[in-house]
Formats: C-alpha cells, sequence, structure tokens
C-alpha cells in the first residue's frame, strides 16, 4: 500500500471523528475573513466619521485569532494524543517518524486548507450580512456593498497559514519525543482517575465554595460605599478575581467530587444505573480537566459579563439620554434660543418652550448624609448644587423653610445616599447662611446634564429663597443662569429639526443638546462595542463547546467496554442512555451554571455605571448563551447514543 493510498483512508476514516472540528475551524475562518472585510469595505469608510469602525474591528479582529490559535492548538493536541495507537502502529510496520509526520501533515494539510477555502467563500458570503447588523445595531443609515476583498483574503491566508505551522510544530515534538510504548499508552494515560477521596481532595473542596462564596460577597459590596477610595476599590477587585479564579479551580478539583461523594455515601453505595453513569463517572474524571474547566468557565463569566454589560448600554440608551436631555434640544442662552425658535418657525415645525431660571449655590448637606463624612472625597459642608425656583416647576410648591431635591443618577446613589429628611443650609456669599427643612428626594430630571455639578440632584426651594439667594451670589461657582428646553410636538420631525440644530452650529456647544443626535451618537458607539462583543463571544461559545464536546467523546470511546459489560449484566439500551443523559446535563451544565453565576454577580456589582435596566437584557443574554451552549451538550448526548448502539 502506498503513501496516498494511507492518507486517503486515514482521512476516510477520521473524518467521522473530526467533523465537529472542521465545522468550528470553517465557521472561524469564516468569521475572520468577515471581520477582515469589515476592515476593508468601502461602507465602512462612508461612516468612519461617525464611528471608528476600522479601529474597534482590527480589535476584535486580533482577540478573534487569540481565540481561534488557542482553541485550534488544543483541538489538535487532543487528536494527536487521541492518535497515538496509530501512530505506534505505523512505526511497528517500520515506518521512520520522519515518514508518519509527513503522512500526517499531508493528512493535516487537505483536511486544514480545505476548511480554510470554505471557510472564505463562508465569510465572503457573510460579511455583507454582518455588516447589515452592524449599521442596524448602530443606528447608520448608509449603503452596504458586498466586495471582495484582496486584502483580508492575504490577511486570512497570512493568520491561518502561521497557525498551521504551529499545529506542525506541535505534531513535530509530539511524535519525536514518544516511543512506541508511550504511544499506546498516551491516551489512556490522559485522564487521570483516583478510586479514593483524600481527606486533601475534601479540604480543597470546601475551601473552592467558601472562595466562591466569599468572593460573590465582596462583589455585592463593591459599590455600596463600603470601599472608598480608589485603593481600597482596586484591591477589592483584585481579591474578587483571585477569590473566584482560584474557587473555581478548587470546585472543579475537589468540590465536586466531595459533594458528590457526600451523595453516594448517604445511598450507603447502594448506586442505580443512572447514578453509576452520571455520578461515579464525573467524580473520577472533573478532577483531571479542573484547569480547562477553569478557564472555560472563567471565559464563560468573562462573555457572558461583557455582553450583559453592553445590551445593558445599549438597553438603557434612550432612557440614560432622556434623564440627561429632558427635553429635545437643550440651550442655555435666549438669544440663540430665539435664533433656533424661528428657525423651527420659518420651517413649519411645531415647538413648546420650557424656561427655568438657575443659580448655583454653596450647600451645607452634612446632615443628610448617610455615609461616613470621614470617608468622603468632597466637602459636605460646600457643596455646590444648582438652585431653582418652585415657581419654574409645575407640580412643586414647597414652603418657605423646605428644599426638595429632584433628579438623582443611580450612580451617584452608590456612591452618595441621602436621608429622607434633615435640615441643610444654604451658604450666601456675604457669610449668611438659609436653613432649609429637606423633605426628600424625587425621581424626575428637571434640567440638563450641564446643571447637575457631576450627577447632583437639583434643589428645589421656594420663590422667595429662591430671590434671596440670587440678590447675593458667589459670582465665582455661577454658571448660565437659565435652562430653555425645546420640544418638538410632531415627532416626525425630529431629524429635519436637528438638521437644522446642527446647521446653526449649536451641536458644537458644550452646554447646548440635542436629545435625537446623543441618542444616534451613543447608539454607534455602544453597538459597534455590542456587536464586536457579541461576535467573539459567539466564537468563544462554539470553541469551548467544541472543545467539551471532544473531550466526551474522548470519554466515549474509553468508556465503551463498560457499556457492554452492563449491556450483558442486562441493562437496557434506555437505561444506559437515562444515566448518560444525566451525565450530559453535569458534564455542560456546571461549567455553564457555574460561569452563569459568575458572570451574574460581576454583572451586579456595577451594571449601573453602564445604564439604568437589568434584568431584561441580563436574563435575554443569559438564556440566549444557553440555549446555544445546550446544543453541544445534545451532540455529545447523540454521540453517547451511537457508542452505545455499538457496545455490543
Amino acid at each position: 500500500m502506498n503513501m496516498n493510498k494511507i492518507i486517503f483512508r486515514n482521512l476516510k476514516k477520521n473524518i467521522k471523528n473530526y467533523y465537529l472540528y472542521v465545522f468550528a475551524l470553517i465557521f472561524s475562518v469564516a468569521l475572520y475573513f468577515a471581520f477582515a472585510t469589515l476592515i476593508y469595505a468601502p461602507s465602512i469608510d462612508d461612516v468612519k466619521d461617525s464611528i471608528k469602525a476600522g479601529a474597534g474591528i482590527r480589535s476584535g479582529s486580533v482577540l478573534l485569532i487569540a481565540i481561534v490559535s488557542v482553541f485550534l492548538l488544543y483541538a489538535n493536541n487532543l487528536f494527536i494524543k487521541r492518535r497515538g495507537n496509530e501512530i505506534g502502529l505505523f512505526q511497528l510496520i517500520g515506518m521512520t517518524k520522519n515518514k508518519i509526520f509527513r503522512l500526517l501533515s499531508v493528512e493535516n494539510f487537505i483536511l486544514y486548507f480545505s476548511s480554510l477555502i470554505i471557510g472564505i467563500v463562508i465569510g465572503f458570503s457573510i460579511s455583507k450580512l454582518m455588516m447589515m447588523i452592524l449599521f442596524k445595531v448602530a443606528g447608520i443609515e448608509a449603503i452596504v456593498k458586498l466586495t471582495f476583498s484582496f486584502q483580508a483574503l492575504i490577511q486570512t491566508i497570512i493568520v491561518f497559514s502561521i497557525i498551521y505551522v504551529l499545529i506542525l510544530t506541535m505534531n513535530y515534538f509530539f511524535i519525536k519525543r514518544q516511543s512506541i510504548l508511550s504511544l499506546f499508552r498516551v491516551h489512556s494515560s490522559t485522564e487521570f482517575k483516583v478510586k479514593k477521596l483524600s481527606k486533601l481532595e475534601a479540604a480543597i473542596g470546601v475551601l473552592g465554595i467558601i472562595l466562591i462564596v466569599t468572593g460573590y460577597y465582596v462583589s455585592s459590596k463593591l459599590f455600596n460605599g463600603d470601599f472608598k477610595t480608589m485603593t481600597q476599590l482596586f484591591l477589592a477587585m483584585l481579591f474578587i478575581l483571585a477569590s473566584v479564579i482560584i474557587g473555581t479551580y478548587f470546585f472543579y478539583k475537589g468540590s465536586v467530587s466531595f459533594i458528590f461523594h457526600l451523595i453516594r455515601k448517604s445511598k450507603n453505595g447502594y448506586l442505580n444505573i443512572n447514578e453509576v453513569m452520571s455520578l461515579s463517572s464525573i467524580m473520577f474524571r472533573m478532577k483531571s480537566n479542573a484547569f480547562l474547566l477553569t478557564v472555560i468557565t472563567t471565559m464563560s463569566a468573562l462573555t457572558i459579563g461583557l455582553l450583559s454589560l453592553s445590551y445593558i448600554s445599549y438597553y438603557s440608551i434612550e432612557k440614560s439620554v432622556r434623564d440627561n436631555v429632558p427635553a429635545d434640544f437643550t440651550l442655555t442662552d435666549e438669544k440663540n434660543a430665539e435664533k433656533l425658535k424661528n428657525t423651527f418657525t420659518k420651517n413649519q415645525i411645531a415647538f413648546k418652550e420650557t424656561k427655568i431660571n438657575v443659580l448655583q449655590a454653596e450647600a451645607n448637606i452634612k446632615a443628610i448624609l448617610e455615609i461616613d463624612m470621614e470617608e468622603m472625597m468632597f466637602d459636605p459642608n460646600l457643596m455646590v448644587m444648582s438652585v431653582v425656583s418652585d415657581e419654574d416647576i409645575d407640580d412643586v410648591d414647597v414652603s418657605p423653610n423646605e428644599t426638595v431635591f429632584t433628579g438623582y443618577s443611580d450612580i451617584m446613589h452608590k456612591f452618595m445616599s441621602f436621608k429622607e429628611s434633615g435640615e441643610i443650609e444654604w451658604n450666601m456669599a456675604n457669610g449668611e447662611t438659609v436653613s432649609q427643612n429637606y423633605k426628600g428626594l424625587r425621581k424626575e430630571y428637571i434640567l440638563s446634564w450641564y446643571f447637575t455639578n457631576g450627577g447632583l440632584p437639583i434643589a428645589i426651594v421656594d420663590d422667595s429663597v429662591f430671590n434671596r439667594l440670587k440678590k447675593d451670589l458667589n459670582p465665582d461657582i455661577q454658571k448660565d443662569p437659565i435652562y430653555i428646553g425645546i420640544d418638538i410636538k410632531d415627532k416626525a420631525n425630529i431629524e429635519k429639526a436637528n438638521d437644522l440644530f446642527k446647521k446653526l452650529g449649536y451641536d458644537e456647544i458644550a452646554a447646548y443638546d440635542s436629545r435625537y443626535e446623543m441618542i444616534r451618537n451613543q447608539r454607534e458607539a455602544i453597538g459597534l462595542g455590542m456587536f464586536i462583543v457579541g461576535f467573539l463571544g459567539l466564537t468563544f461559545l462554539i470553541t469551548s463547546g467544541c472543545i467539551l464536546y471532544f473531550k466526551q467523546m474522548d470519554e466515549s470511546e474509553d468508556e465503551k467496554p463498560n457499556y457492554t459489560t452492563l449491556r450483558k449484566l442486562g441493562y437496557s439500551q434506555s437505561d444506559l442512555l437515562r444515566g448518560l443523559l444525566s451525565k450530559q446535563l453535569f458534564n455542560f451544565g456546571i461549567p455553564l451554571g457555574i460561569g452563569l453565576l459568575h458572570g451574574y454577580f460581576a454583572v451586579q456589582s456595577g451594571w449601573f455605571l453602564f445604564g439604568s435596566e437589568l434584568w431584561t437584557p441580563m436574563l435575554i443574554v443569559m438564556l440566549l448563551y444557553t440555549a446555544l451552549y445546550s446544543i453541544f451538550g445534545m451532540l455529545s448526548f447523540l454521540y453517547y447514543k451511537k457508542v452505545v448502539k455499538e457496545a455490543l
């Protein structure tokens, strides 16, 4: 038999085991080529003034290369070990190691570059769809053109050729350093099986759970005011990261075995076939894969966290902008406002105007703050706040000795909480003070972000108090004295009105805002980030799912004699499959469940920094991630089903 026939038969024999690897390779190439095509696409150039698309996609492509490289190298390492017996047989029949290396290289070349060509074709086909998704998510109106980029083609070939050289290098050193005997034993040595749970492993298991719970607890306190300085916050974040990652490793190394050992002990060793097929196997195998599972779980948590936070930002854009810009257009100069109104009138755009007089005053709010004064990074005795009269606010009426706060962000609430009542003092420039009873905090936003002094609420006082403060102002802290909000009555005219606002050059004035323009700008920036994170997350999900599938495929072949024995003992195929279904629920469910928990606590600790909505966007991301991840568990179960059928 010549070399060509051996290569052909090997390809035919192993293709059934390689199909998911080939799929993941094709998918990776397609996604990378589509990313590279976006970088050089003319459509991106058309909108490069509105978003930094090229830079963002280039960064995403680098991360994509890292994910794909690690996956392909790991998958190749798994398959080359899997073929240890085959390589040993080649040596027994007289083939040299160099000839075996050439044989495997040619076989890998055919498989790898065939997948590369298919992936490039698919990547070119989906590049227009990806660009349409990007433009849709970012809210960009531009014509999408499908163009083939030779620069993207060359870049893709270079990247995946380098990965192929790394794979060949790995195979070469593997074959060179193995003896014939070790080749026949290499696969059986890849799984470390333990018959008895030691006290050390039990202690590691308990410690793993304690570390994870501790990390969760500290993360829940991260922005609750317990950590006042940046140093404390940074150290707390490092502790959470170390505690959760080390705890996760210990969890797989000992906690799973310890928990299942307790379950088995509670049954006095009498396990049914379902428990034998699931619990016992996982007890002895999961610890040998502790590092791999820790990496997959950590990366899953990172993916879920980033996807959730980016979607929270995207989902909250309109509400966040409405809080910062209460009207369609906000200005702080009556002359310019009059000019804008005249322009709207000439263009037959109906509008409604709101005017609120504003002044800046120093307040002593120490008595109404709930946080420790010694840990504050500002002076509560000299807090500069915007003050308005209740005469300018339709639904508020306060007495001369009362002050109401309104418009308070969730972020500020985490760092500076107010009591429900108390006393505050307004400091006048002449040294006098005006004492007021604080009457609580309203959620409504009445002024634009320009007047909030970094997110502080707006103070509403009686008109007499407002006029008294106005007579004796501190000129060093004053801003523009008036807020002017203009709302368009017919929202169908909002885009036209925005164009007129920009034509007057008002979009370049820091204190002036267009709500429509701000929403569009944020949607472009956040949408681009969500697009890149989403596709990188999808790549990681598929690659990590494939890795777990390969491991299960490996285990099923190892356990095939056990299935034969159990069938001979009288257990039906359905009995075995029920146990194997439970096994897949554990094998895929445990990393997924821990990843979801890690992701949840990571998002929960600081979601308010990214938007105003938590549960809806986070649950959508988690449910979608779980559904896609479950596909690999189902594929693994179907492979087990085939192995069980072949057991007799």
